[in-house]
């Protein structure tokens, strides 16, 4: 008797608590007399590194529809108030029972203001649908559309997924770009509230006083290191090319300028009729859609043979004084020259034979008797260092995408001629940045950063602050490389005279006459589907370096000609906050693919 007494008790107690203390289970058993409505967070701003306003939210509203709610529906009026195709609605209403006969999912997404005005004050007559306002995505500018990306609605593939399980149908979520690495820090935290209404949906207040209710919790901001002015130029220093710009600090690993071209205009991707018009963004033949700096891998042509420099240097095969013949028998070069009696004076003129001979002693090393074998364990060890440089791997940045590019190995070789059948004259074409080693434009951008620091570097990144809690913790992280400074130190001089020195390949780059010694190294890719393409990266000041500037532009030629003098203005721009009037003129003459004869001619 004590035990069924104790029992009863307990079941009272229990029974009290369920029917007069907690009030969650009756909120259960009301939900046919309450309106669970979901406050969707603002999503974090986004800003340029001056502070300024990139991307904001501005308020739109979808009709949103329960089915099972959904009783007698005057078709022909519903139709008429929102200028909707009956098709449109049969077709909208079989996706929402599809989703969820009892949870509510958009039926006609970004309302215009006037079929919200026509819709709004008849929906008591409609039961089962309502209006969900929420914010989407504006961009205060037309420039950075690829590293911005866009906003999308959540769809039903995503919803199947356990990654989306915090979303509902109707939300959106960061597609590409920035909006989708920093989605989560974006989002923000929806939150709940709990209304009485009546048997007309009329709101009658908050049930128990709000006491079950959530506040929604914003996104956080995101303030980049993006220039907007130096991307601004940048983007117009590039309309009617293709290829790709960064521009990065390398004491920081912060990007200051970031074009793929051809570009869009990121508001495009948003509001009503999105979908249209992303498809013809990617039908356009010119891929604007396509991230160039990130995604496009090329071979880097004679900026590469500063890598190969700085290897032989570490590895005691070569020093600063080291000189080779311009022997064209080996490779053909690029144009008759002085003697390449030192570095300087190879990396000033470019020599192919001279980085040609370079390659050599630094893979064909005498340890084996075989030179096919010799080959292999030199190439592996080639391979080892270049990677060192943040090529053949993903580096990092906070985009997704990144494409980590291709430095063969011996393997690589082993399967395309099989083993022992190649040798150093097989894979010579990789001492000057061609043959089969494919690059991205930020990775260039990386190695001028590391030659710059003499020897270190940051990750990539575009996001100095993530609210008041600076950069993600993986890009406070200083990465050295096995080399020493000094080798680092004894290419500067070099790349000093590619821009000032007399006969350097790039002249039209220098900016000696504002006072600012620039340091870099052309390129001209070899390209077998049509015109050469054009690289040039460089930094400046060459002694205490600010800025690192890497161009490609597509089959255009010389880099001298064209992507170099396009770096220097940035450059320029940069660091003095304008360019010269004597120079304003280039950026309507730099040359580009329609301007060939030009790179022939020089």
């Amino acid at each position: 008797m004590a035990i069924f007494l104790a029992v009863a008790v307990v079941f009272a107690t229990r029974l009290f608590y369920i029917q007069v203390l907690d009030g969650s289970y009756k909120l259960a058993a009301d939900r046919n007399t309450l309106q669970r409505i979901v406050q969707t967070p603002y999503r974090g701003l986004i800003y340029d590194r001056a502070g300024k306003l990139l991307v904001q939210n501005t308020p739109v509203y979808d009709l949103m529809v329960v089915p099972r709610e959904v009783k007698t529906l005057d078709t022909a009026r519903f139709c008429q108030l929102l200028q909707l195709p009956v098709e449109d609605l049969r077709a909208g209403l079989l996706a929402a029972k599809t989703y969820s006969r009892v949870k509510a999912s958009p039926l006609v997404p970004n309302l215009s203001t006037p079929e919200l005005a026509a819709i709004q004050d008849n929906l008591m007559d409609f039961p089962g649908f309502s209006i969900k306002a929420r914010m989407a995505r504006s961009y205060q500018d037309t420039v950075m559309a690829h590293a911005l990306g866009y906003v999308g609605p959540v769809t039903p593939a995503h919803l199947e997924k356990p990654k989306y399980a915090k979303y509902l149908a109707g939300d959106n979520l960061g597609i590409s770009g920035l909006e989708s690495f920093y989605e989560q820090q974006l989002m923000g935290q929806r939150g709940v509230q709990y209304r009485m209404v009546n048997v007309r949906g009329i709101e009658k207040g908050a049930f128990r006083g709000g006491e079950f209710d959530t506040l929604s919790r914003a996104g956080q901001d995101l303030h980049l290191s993006i220039d907007r002015e130096l991307q601004r130029l940048a983007e117009k220093l590039m309309a009617g090319k293709r290829g790709s710009v960064v521009a990065l600090d390398p004491k920081t690993g912060e990007i200051l300028a970031f074009v793929s071209a051809p570009t869009y205009n990121p508001n495009k991707l948003t509001g009503k009729g999105l979908g249209n018009r992303y498809m013809e963004l990617l039908r356009n033949p010119e891929r604007p859609l396509f991230d160039r700096p990130l995604m496009a891998t090329y071979p880097p042509g004679s900026v590469f043979k500063l890598v190969n420099e700085a290897i032989a240097l570490q590895a005691g095969v070569v020093t600063p004084t080291t000189g080779f013949q311009c022997n064209w028998k080996l490779v053909r070069c690029t144009h008759r020259h002085e003697p390449p009696n030192n570095v300087n004076i190879a990396i000033k003129q470019s020599c192919n034979p001279y980085f040609y001979q370079v390659m050599r002693a630094m893979v064909m090393r005498g340890r084996s008797t075989r030179k096919t074998e010799d080959a292999a364990l030199g190439l592996a060890d080639w391979r080892q260092q270049v990677v060192n440089f943040g090529l053949a791997q993903h580096l990092g940045v906070d985009l997704p995408g990144e494409r980590m590019g291709l430095i063969p190995s011996p393997n690589f070789y082993n399967k395309q001629y099989g083993k022992n059948h190649w040798n150093f004259r097989t894979v010579y074409s990789l001492s000057i940045g061609q043959g089969e080693i494919g690059i991205t434009g930020l990775q260039m951008a990386n190695i001028l950063a590391i030659i710059a620091n003499r020897g270190w570097y940051y990750t990539p990144h575009f996001v100095r602050s993530v609210g008041k809690q600076g950069p993600l913790p993986q890009f406070r992280v200083q990465h050295r490389l096995p080399i020493e400074p000094r080798h680092f130190e004894a290419l500067v001089p070099g790349m000093q005279e590619v821009i000032d020195g007399r006969g350097g390949t790039a002249n039209l780059a220098s900016l000696a006459d504002v006072g600012i010694s620039v340091a870099g190294k052309t390129g001209t890719v070899q390209n077998y589907h049509g015109e050469d393409h054009a690289t040039f990266a460089g930094f400046a000041p060459a002694q205490d370096p600010k800025i690192v500037v890497a161009v490609f532009i597509e089959n255009a030629g010389f880099g001298g000609l064209s992507a170099a003098p396009l770096a220097s203005l940035l450059m320029e721009k940069y660091l003095r906050g304008n360019v010269a009037p004597w120079r304003k003129r280039w950026e309507s003459w730099l040359p580009g693919p329609a301007d060939r004869f030009l790179s022939r001619r020089h």
